[in-house]
């Protein structure tokens, strides 16, 4: 997107965050510009609606066009078409939606320190299994500069108040030092159509 009137012809850089650039290489090798990252992708268009150059654009999502008075020159330009952007809203207190308020699919997100014991998380995680869970992501990170602190963070189909979530949740808590649920959201539609079963 660019001011009105400009052209991806005449332009001769893209601004956005550094994982959108990323993602839309193959446009920004054809139509020749020069990638610059911004510190995210809507405050990238503001940026260019600032700047008000026609050679600089952003690559941000159209509501940023909208917000800021630009025009769309081209969608659909990430590089692979099942790519999807996750984002988090943060809050100061933790209140998670209940069952009630999240009548469908809900996937919950947590984080969790494994005890520095032989196959911990092999152990923290068998109750996800036992319990017919589908566990859709797991990240492990060190914390500080310790080997012996790793958590790890994690989504699970279900809602805590599920009773094989709830029971799952209880079993990790044996093998952990700390869980910590981060938050509970209604699975996207987008997660059903795309999965693949063996």
């Amino acid at each position: 997107m660019g001011i009105p009137g400009s052209t991806m012809e005449d332009a001769t850089e893209v601004h956005s965050h550094i994982h959108a650039l990323g993602q839309c290489r193959r446009i920004i090798r054809e139509a020749g510009l020069k990638p610059v990252i911004a510190g995210d992708t809507a405050g990238s268009a503001r940026e260019v609606r600032e700047w008000n150059d026609p050679r600089k654009l952003s690559l941000a999502p159209p509501l940023a066009a909208q917000l800021y008075g630009l025009d769309v020159l081209a969608s659909g330009v990430e590089d692979n078409p099942s790519n999807t952007t996750r984002f988090v809203v943060l809050a100061r207190e933790r209140e998670l939606p209940t069952k009630e308020e999240l009548p469908g699919p809900a996937i919950t997100s947590f984080v969790f320190r494994v005890r520095n014991v032989p196959s911990a998380l092999y152990k923290a995680l068998g109750g996800f299994a036992t319990n017919g869970l589908n566990m859709t992501r797991l990240e492990s990170y060190m914390v500080g500069d310790e080997f012996a602190a790793t958590m790890f963070l994690s989504d699970v189909e279900g809602h805590p108040e599920d009773a094989r979530l709830r029971r799952a949740l209880e079993e990790l808590e044996f093998f952990t030092t700390e869980v910590r649920v981060l938050g509970v959201y209604a699975a996207d539609a987008y997660r059903e159509r795309n999965t693949v079963s063996a």
